[in-house]
This record gives structure tokens, sequence and C-alpha cells, in this order.
């Protein structure tokens, strides 16, 4: 801890998921293994996407733009975690935390309202089907994952506003495997009652009026695809559904957790790397199992892969 009148924690230490020796070994295994395929199941998909022509549609546009930030959402934390496995001590510097703090903010809020972009997306494909063109256009698209990227951002820099002056100077004990920043605002040497309904406000906002806005979406999609019966909405319906299942397995575990952000539970360490480690993947897979478009580009690229 630095002397003085700006004393502040110099470090702080995270909890990792269980203390025996062996586990720590298992889970090291285990988190590379998953690592390892989210950085390729979703680094295929870009790959595929920018590789097959067809493919260059608003949809896949938006669709490699949420595996890039899957990526960066599984690697703001992930990699620390592993390397901790492997540690008796397991700390991270004042800096990092903060920086942790930061990412993770900018990645989970830039994904929820890319999520909401690409509801858009098959809104206008499925309601107004003959506007799409006119309407999903190239500065549209682009827009689109600009805005989320700049919302994100935005959002992360009013979190850390609020928490990189505050006193922090013992104990220093974060239950989680990464700075989670209700977690670490417990922490400070001060009265944090008010920052700490700034911060819910701030991430309740944009989390509930992304949830929103998806609700809206999927339901007026869901009333036009009941009134239809053909093959494009049977089509519809397949991405619909997987629309959907990301977007619960997504939003379920972080409205869970940020139901109730200063209480400690348990299961809170199993949600967070849920949503940080386990979606990550199971995006890709979601996307790719449920799209033969998708799946027959990768088999074009394979055997061009191995004719070459």
């Amino acid at each position: 801890m630095d002397q003085g009148n700006n004393s502040r924690m110099t470090q702080f230490v995270l909890h990792s998921l269980s203390r025996p020796r062996e586990l720590q070994l298992f889970y090291f295994a285990f988190f590379t293994l998953f690592y390892s395929f989210i950085m390729l199941g979703n680094l295929l998909i870009v790959l595929t996407v920018l590789s097959e022509p067809t493919l260059h549609t608003p949809m896949y546009f938006l669709l490699i733009n949420l595996s890039f930030i899957d990526v960066c959402l599984s690697t703001f934390a992930t990699p620390k975690m592993i390397v901790d496995f492997l540690m008796d001590h397991k700390t991270i510097s004042f800096e990092g935390c903060m920086a942790q703090i930061f990412f993770h903010h900018v990645f989970a809020a830039g994904e929820m309202t890319l999520l909401v972009a690409m509801a858009y997306d098959r809104y206008v494909a499925i309601c107004q089907p003959l506007h799409y063109a006119a309407i999903m256009s190239v500065r549209k698209c682009t827009g689109l994952v600009v805005g989320s990227w700049l919302i994100g951002v935005l959002h992360s820099v009013s979190q850390l506003v609020f928490t990189v002056n505050l006193p922090f100077c013992g104990p220093n004990q974060v239950d989680s495997f990464f700075c989670d920043l209700p977690l670490v605002i417990q922490l400070a040497c001060t009265d944090t009652y008010i920052i700490q309904i700034l911060t819910l406000l701030d991430s309740d906002l944009i989390a509930m009026s992304s949830f929103v806005l998806l609700l809206i979406s999927y339901t007026l999609i869901l009333v036009t695809v009941r009134r239809r019966s053909s093959v494009g909405m049977a089509k519809a319906r397949a991405t619909l559904t997987a629309h959907v299942t990301v977007v619960t397995l997504f939003f379920g575990p972080c409205i869970f957790i940020y139901a109730w952000p200063f209480s400690n539970f348990p299961i809170d360490k199993f949600l967070s790397i849920f949503y940080t480690v386990f979606t990550p993947l199971l995006n890709p897979l979601i996307y790719t199992l449920r799209n033969k478009e998708v799946i027959s580009a990768m088999q074009k690229l394979r055997r061009r892969q191995v004719s070459s």
C-alpha cells in the first residue's frame, strides 16, 4: 500500500473456484481447452463469412462482429484466471483491476446492444422483406456496429469514473476470478451507498433498455411468423430460435447477478463464468449448427484448404 495522503491499495487478491490443488490443475486443463475452443470457434465463423461471398449480407456482418466481441468478452479475464490456477497467490494490480472493470463493461454492454442490432436486422428481414435491402444498407450496418461499441465505451467510462478515485486501504479480497465492479466497490474505505446506487442504475439502464427492445423486436417477429406458413417462414423460425437462445443464455445470468448486485451468493461466481466463458463458445455452436448456409460455407472452405 502506498503511504501518504493518497494512500491506496496497490493490489487485490482474487478468489479462484476451488482451493484443493488437484482441482486447480483440473480447472487449468479444462478452461485452457475451453478457451481454445472459444477462440477457434469464433475465428472460424469470422474466416468462413469473410471467405464466402454468399454470406456477405447484413445478418452475417453482424454475426462476425458478435463472434469478435465474444472473443474479447472471454479474453478480458479468462487467460488471467487460467494462469491463476497455477499460482498459490492469485493477485492483480490496482491498474489491472481497473482495466478488467473497464473492458468487462465495454464488451458486455457492447454485446447487449449488438444483440439488439441483430434483433432489429431480423425484424426488418421478416416483417419488411421488400424493404430489407434499402433499410439494412452497408452504412446502416456499420453504424449499428460502431454504435454498439460507442455505447459500451461510454457505459464503461461512466462506471469507472465512480470507482477509480475511491480510497482502497483494505481489505483487498475479491470473491471472484476477476474484478467484478460491485465486489470491488464494497472494498472501498468510505461510505459507497450513493456510488452503489449510481452504478446499479447505470448498469440497469443499459441492460433493461436492451432487454425491452429485444422483447419488442422478437414479439413483433413472432406475430409475423405465426401469420405466415411458408418455407421462408420456416427458415425465419429457425433463425429466430437461435437468436432467442443466445439472448436467454447471455441475459439470464446477468439479470440474476445484478438483481442483487451488492449481495454475493455462491452461484454468482458460476454465473459469471457462464456468461464470460461458456456463452462465447455456445454462440458459434448455436448459430452454426442450426444454419445450413454457414455449414455449407465451412465445407467449401475446408475443401479449398484440402485441395490447396
